[in-house]
């Protein structure tokens, strides 16, 4: 079951994607009713002008309401539907959306507009698979026959076709908003994915990690258990063979000591070129437009210097930068490695970079006789750090 966070923690780009669907839709929304407006509202109907009028933009109003909220409600619904309550279709702003259209259809004399604007409310509704389609489908279906019926009717006249426009972008309406959200769907589901993906690789990182140890000492454990066993069996009657199956259980001890030590580091060490494209995902995922520039030997430099580097040059990033953009950049030039590391600020006031974080990389750097550099660059601020080629991992 998903939760009210786990579904409304996007990252920018998909946040972005949901304003600009939801911002499309109530968009049509409006420029239909528009439309419609000015040619419906000066026709004759059976109720008084004002009584009409009013009837009209007050059903106009309550639709753009109950749009708003639906869509709103949409937007926090999962994907997957489930047992939750808040799958559950909700009655009272359908009820308040397909009354909205009820008033307009009075206010105008046309029936074919409260069909199309309670089709579109239905279409609003995060409905459980294969519902939607079949929905939209019959839908569509009533509309054209309500249009056919409406259309004499209307314009008794014989001149149905003045307002074929009108009512073919009213009539449009329910279809846009349903393969809006259908596209809003896979937006989510791909997001959904790239997160399960990140979850799943961790979660077989931490399989491998566990696997390996367990193999390791395991097998060290065992040759200590039967080397002390054997000792205790020998203490009475040759104590000095004893005393040398302790030594051995010692240096087995040692040994895998050494053993888990080794299969932590080879964990913790990381290849440069997927610290740098670690480092930009988290940024991306974090909303920032990243540039990424890799040298093509940038394995060959020392992950355990750069490394840490750029996992605190990240943090600053998230922490202090401007949320907008940033660049990671890592090349060889003149006999060094040169990683650069650029963002935007919040501010054009905002003060350069300061702080334990930028001093501990230069320490760390300075330690194999490289150098780092942080200073703004206009609107920017860069941090390079320079490394010996000679300086190995």
């Amino acid at each position: 079951m998903s939760t009210p966070a786990a579904t409304t923690s996007y990252a920018r780009d998909v946040r972005v994607t949901w304003w600009y669907t939801a911002g499309s839709i109530l968009l049509f929304h409006v420029t239909a009713i528009g439309i419609w407006s000015v040619p419906m509202l000066v026709r004759p109907t059976l109720l008084p002008a004002p009584l009409a009028i009013g009837l009209f933009f007050a059903g106009s109003a309550a639709s753009f309401a109950a749009a708003t909220a639906l869509l709103t409600r949409y937007r926090r619904e999962p994907v997957d539907g489930g047992d939750d309550i808040r799958t559950r279709p909700p009655w009272v702003l359908v009820l308040v959306g397909v009354a909205a259209a009820t008033a307009m259809a009075f206010g105008t004399g046309s029936v074919v507009l409260g069909t199309c604007i309670a089709a579109y409310i239905l279409c609003l509704v995060r409905w459980r698979n294969g519902i939607r389609l079949r929905l939209v489908t019959l839908l569509m279906v009533v509309i054209v026959a309500v249009w056919i019926v409406d259309a004499t009717r209307v314009t008794p006249a014989g001149d149905a076709a003045a307002l074929f426009g009108i009512v073919l972008f009213v009539a449009l309406l329910p279809t846009i908003a349903a393969t809006s959200l259908w596209w809003w769907d896979i937006v989510r589901e791909l997001d959904r994915a790239r997160r399960a993906e990140g979850r799943l690789a961790a979660a077989q990182e931490r399989l491998r990690l566990a696997s390996d140890l367990h193999d390791l000492q395991g097998h060290h454990l065992q040759v200590i258990a039967l080397q002390l066993e054997l000792a205790e069996k020998m203490m009475g009657r040759d104590p000095e063979a004893a005393v040398e199956q302790v030594r051995a259980a010692r240096a087995s001890v040692d040994e895998a000591r050494r053993g888990t030590r080794d299969l932590a580091t080879r964990f913790r060490g990381v290849p440069l070129p997927d610290e740098l494209a670690n480092a930009a995902d988290l940024l991306r995922a974090a909303g920032l437009t990243v540039e990424l520039l890799i040298d093509a030997e940038a394995g060959r430099a020392p992950a355990d210097v750069l490394g840490p580097v750029i996992r605190e040059a990240t943090t600053n990033v998230l922490k202090h930068g401007g949320g907008v953009s940033a660049s990671l950049a890592l090349a060889r030039h003149r006999g060094e490695w040169v990683l650069t590391v650029e963002n935007d600020l919040p501010s054009p006031d905002s003060p350069a970079g300061e702080g334990a974080g930028l001093a501990g990389m230069a320490e760390r750097v300075g330690s194999v006789g490289g150098s780092m550099d942080a200073a703004r660059a206009g609107d920017l601020f860069r941090v390079t750090v320079r490394v010996p080629e000679e300086v190995r991992a």
